[in-house]
């Protein structure tokens, strides 16, 4: 597969982009279902408000909310299903509504709860129909073809029903679908979703050498916060149809990590730690767990103070993790 060659600063840009829809007061009951058929009034819900960004080429992006944040309606303008209220949109420098055809042919999307699949037939029955949909040439598609095979090693199932495949060789087929047009945007919603967790690690792989070998643009939405640490560089968060923070993953972590979770492997069976800033969470068979809020007291000191009462033998510092960052930045955005 070819490398993706771009020649735009951004691959996705909108702009105030805004969504309502339209929807008629109802009221319960058969009498009521008269009343709304003859006095309904139309009420106007904004799905998106004025929301803007801009992505740049081999980008790999998080885009998350919770459900009815607007993640959905925002894929669906992206990608040309729906029309703005207002604002603006260009995807690889077309209008997605007024060029829905044309973008068909430069964007790829994947989604974890639907298939492009059929599923009494195998893959390749599939990849040739796709092929001839997206007027690819034999030669060609022999080509991409081959070389889509080795980097997700599905031959072995390739020619096997995909009722008989299992959720993670499916997924890796639904990729090698969307891959064979050589998309420059991947869409992806949910792509990992009810996978064991080693089809997980091999998804998220085979999208980081898609982004990293052939600089394909990643965009996706996951409630998985694994696939967000291990696969992307940039988190845009929705809540409520706006915008609450589009940040860099580093930067995110810079900015909301308060607290770390140290554990220490300690000489002494148990020991005594009082310090402000420091919550101890387990304290039993030499094994120490704490909870340290680092603008209160550093790691250093914690470590410090230990060395008074006991010698290490092992020491481990993690983060919060990202599902717990993401829910304080919620916290923060409803106050």
């Amino acid at each position: 597969m070819c490398q993706v060659v771009h020649t735009m600063d951004y691959v996705i840009q909108a702009k105030k982009l805004s969504k309502s829809f339209i929807t008629r007061q109802t009221f319960p009951g058969i009498w009521g279902a008269i009343k709304s058929l003859c006095f309904s009034k139309k009420q106007e819900i904004p799905a998106i408000k004025e929301i803007s960004f801009s992505i740049k080429p081999g980008e790999r992006v998080a885009f998350i909310g919770s459900n009815g944040a607007g993640k959905s309606t925002t894929i669906k303008m992206l990608t040309g299903i729906l029309h703005p209220s207002s604002g603006s949109i260009e995807v690889l420098g077309l209008v997605p509504w007024k060029n829905r055809h044309a973008l068909g042919y430069k964007i790829g999307t994947v989604f974890g709860q639907r298939t492009q699949l059929w599923h009494h037939l195998p893959p390749s029955d599939t990849f040739d129909l796709l092929a001839k949909i997206y007027e690819i040439d034999r030669p060609t598609y022999e080509s991409r073809l081959k070389e889509l095979l080795d980097v997700f090693e599905i031959e072995p199932f390739f020619h096997k029903p995909v009722r008989q495949l299992s959720l993670g060789e499916r997924m890796r087929c639904e990729l090698v679908a969307s891959l064979l047009h050589r998309p420059e945007i991947l869409f992806l919603d949910e792509p990992t979703i009810g996978l064991d967790i080693n089809a997980k690690l091999k998804i998220r792989g085979l999208l980081n050498r898609l982004s990293k070998e052939y600089r394909i643009t990643l965009f996706l939405t996951s409630h998985d916060t694994a696939d967000i640490e291990q696969v992307c560089e940039r988190v845009i968060i929705l809540d409520q149809g706006s915008i609450i923070l589009d940040s860099t993953l580093k930067e995110l972590k810079k900015t909301y990590v308060k607290k770390k979770i140290l554990t220490l492997t300690t000489d002494e069976e148990h020991f005594l730690l009082d310090l402000a800033g420091v919550k101890v969470l387990e304290n039993t068979n030499h094994h120490f767990v704490c909870e340290v809020n680092i603008e209160t007291v550093s790691i250093d000191r914690v470590i410090q103070e230990t060395l008074k009462k006991t010698s290490l033998k092992d020491v481990t510092i993690e983060d919060p993790s990202m599902e717990e960052i993401i829910r304080t930045l919620y916290g923060t955005a409803h106050v």
